[in-house]
């Protein structure tokens, strides 16, 4: 356990959510996944929790009925764009639309769409564009820097870097022309489902995404890039899955059968996503 998360046997937390820290435990594949709540009061950082030991164990969430931008520490009484009051998401810089759709960046030409600094500091950067196995095989786009945990985040069995690009925009417009031919999305349900591994359908899809493309993207390719196998901390899938919202359940309590993606499993097949309720200010009870 790293030096700056904390144990949580028979503990009492309360704080605001943030989404779960995700690292892989050591090189190698598969990666090894440790899990960690590194949550805020309201604004101010808290001590990571480290989570992968509670697996197995009966757990407890109460919302406490208050919900703090995660920008500006704000009460507000609805969320948006994962934890924002309206008026932050309309501003907020990580909120621009080259978020959700890559190929409107333009940073690399000197345009922003809403903050140059962050802008630079993120889209103006190297990327890749990969594959990975969710539900399916799924084509996304993610900064070099964040890398591989953005497989993680979106719970993936196999992930693959296919291309290096140097800024943002040229990843999207990889990405649109592949999307004619292979979904971008996840399905939640299946995602949180056991997923096997399936390395030959991947190969079999890389060689077809190199076949897709024009010829003005092989520059970019990374031929010598290998599948990354991953495994969750997950001891049973549940057979059938209900996605729970704080908004209409206040409180969550059953025993925990693992941590996939971003959500927390319930013996009884009741989810939590953990990204989707930033900024709700919760207690968290364990045995």
């Amino acid at each position: 356990m790293p030096t700056n998360e904390v144990d949580i046997k028979g503990m009492k937390w309360e704080g605001n959510l943030r989404k779960l820290r995700i690292e892989a435990a050591g090189g190698g594949s598969p990666r090894a996944l440790q899990y960690a709540l590194a949550g805020k009061d309201v604004l101010e950082d808290m001590p990571a929790l480290a989570l992968n030991d509670c697996v197995g164990r009966e757990l407890s969430i109460a919302f406490l009925e208050q919900i703090h931008c995660v920008s500006t520490g704000k009460r507000i009484t609805k969320a948006y764009g994962e934890g924002y009051s309206y008026d932050a998401w309309r501003r907020a810089p990580e909120q621009v639309e080259s978020v959700i759709r890559p190929e409107l960046s333009r940073i690399h030409e000197g345009v922003a769409l809403r903050d140059r600094d962050w802008e630079e500091a993120n889209h103006n950067q190297p990327h890749w564009v990969y594959i990975a196995q969710t539900s399916g095989i799924k084509v996304g786009v993610t900064r070099v820097a964040f890398g591989e945990r953005r497989w993680f985040d979106q719970g993936a069995v196999l992930g693959c870097a296919l291309f290096e690009v140097p800024y943002r925009q040229l990843a999207g417009q990889i990405e649109v022309q592949l999307k004619a031919h292979m979904p971008d999305k996840t399905q939640w349900r299946t995602m949180l489902s056991d997923v096997t591994p399936n390395p030959q359908a991947m190969e079999t899809t890389r060689e077809q995404v190199l076949s897709w493309l024009g010829g003005e993207f092989r520059a970019w390719e990374l031929p010598g890039s290998e599948q990354v196998e991953i495994r969750y901390p997950v001891e049973a899938f549940p057979q059938k899955l209900t996605s729970v919202s704080l908004d209409k359940v206040h409180h969550l309590e059953g025993r925990l059968v693992g941590w996939k993606g971003q959500y927390a499993l319930f013996e009884d097949g009741r989810v939590l996503n953990f990204r989707s309720h930033a900024g709700y200010r919760v207690r968290i009870e364990w045995d």
